[in-house]
């Protein structure tokens, strides 16, 4: 009766949890892209360059990878071909293990993204979940005649559902991919006030760790006492800190955040022009003629881009760009849209509106949000 109840414990969490994980990531399929590039980049450091190869797939990957934990969720959760089943989420969970552990151990990847942008965990919380799914796993295989086929004729049935979650499942991460996230996790989602996230919502407080005569003691407040020697600060109220901290815009004339934050501004994110679709460019410049044409509310528009003044230049004359530019960093323009070209909506900072470059809204559209 125990392992009964086991068994079906670790069959309902596994199968669940999968399904979460995967369907978290195809959401975002960009957003998984990124992470995988990160740890194929440090992979090439640590072990070998030939993981620099696997970059240009790493979109591909995303869809790929994320799309099987959540088939292999549903299998396991029908039963269907259980024991294949089984043996597939126990070498994909000891695969997923290891980069954890090395991630953590060897502080590489500090956010493993199993869980996209919805829930962020710390890499030792990482190799915890994994090592608990291992377990399950475990039990799974040493108890899978606890779960036996609904009936005669489950295997078709469960076959015909796993055949639906395939086609569900990467349709949903290709639609995801040519539009922006179903939902939104990221600090820059539609309402977010920019300025107000990049405050601390409370005054910060902190704790120091100091040594003195080999023995470590706590502080609230710095001691002014000379003998004693510093370890470590850490924050105690972290959900308090800003959670924006990299947003910054400039050009060659200095600063120009603060600035964007006055107004209405529509923001053309340009991560990288040698990866940016072009042709989007046509329905960006009718609209852009439009809002000139129609100045109430009046709305600003203004580029962003991670490339050299140089590159960008020639760039915006083949596109027929004609907006004053400013430069950002790369990473924080791939978070604030993952679209490339992409238009963000700011009204005295709020993001009121956010496209896709296949989502390019009309004059009216944009209009309306201010």
């Amino acid at each position: 009766m125990v392992l009964r109840l086991l068994n079906r414990f670790a069959w309902l969490v596994v199968g669940a949890l999968f399904i979460f994980s995967g369907l978290i990531k195809l959401n975002d399929p960009v957003g998984t892209a990124i992470k995988l590039e990160e740890y194929f980049t440090v992979f090439s450091k640590d072990f070998s360059s030939i993981f620099l190869a696997f970059v240009p797939y790493a979109l591909y990957l995303s869809i790929f990878l994320s799309s099987l934990e959540v088939i292999l969720g549903v299998a396991l959760l029908v039963r269907w071909r259980l024991k294949l089943v089984l043996w597939v989420l126990l070498g994909l969970t000891v695969f997923f293990t290891f980069l954890t552990f090395y991630s953590a151990y060897f502080n590489k990847v500090t956010d493993c993204g199993c869980f996209g942008d919805a829930i962020k965990l710390t890499p030792w919380e990482s190799f915890s979940k994994d090592v608990i799914l291992l377990v399950l796993l475990l039990i799974l295989l040493a108890t899978q005649r606890f779960l036996p086929p609904f009936g005669r004729n489950s295997q078709k049935t469960a076959g015909l559902v796993v055949l639906v979650t395939v086609i569900l499942s990467v349709g949903m991460g290709v639609y995801a991919y040519q539009h922006e996230p179903y939902l939104d996790f990221r600090a820059y989602k539609v309402g977010a006030n920019i300025p107000a996230l990049m405050k601390p919502s409370a005054p910060l407080r902190y704790e120091y760790l100091m040594e003195k005569d080999g023995k470590e003691e706590r502080f609230t407040t710095y001691p002014t006492d000379p003998s004693y020697t510093f370890k470590k600060m850490e924050t105690l109220n972290p959900e308090d800190a800003p959670k924006i901290t990299d947003f910054n815009v400039w050009n060659d004339q200095g600063d120009f955040t603060q600035e964007l934050f006055v107004g209405n501004r529509l923001l053309i994110v340009v991560h990288d022009v040698k990866k940016t679709h072009p042709k989007s460019f046509s329905e960006i410049n009718s609209l852009l003629a439009g809002l000139e044409k129609n100045q109430t509310p009046q709305v600003t528009p203004v580029a962003l881009t991670s490339a050299n003044s140089q590159e960008f230049d020639v760039f915006r004359h083949d596109v027929n760009l004609a907006v004053p530019y400013y430069f950002a960093d790369a990473t924080v323009l791939k978070t604030v849209i993952r679209s490339n070209p992409g238009l963000l909506l700011l009204k005295n900072g709020v993001v009121v509106g956010k496209w896709h470059y296949n989502d390019v809204p009309t004059v009216q559209q944009v209009q309306a949000l201010l």
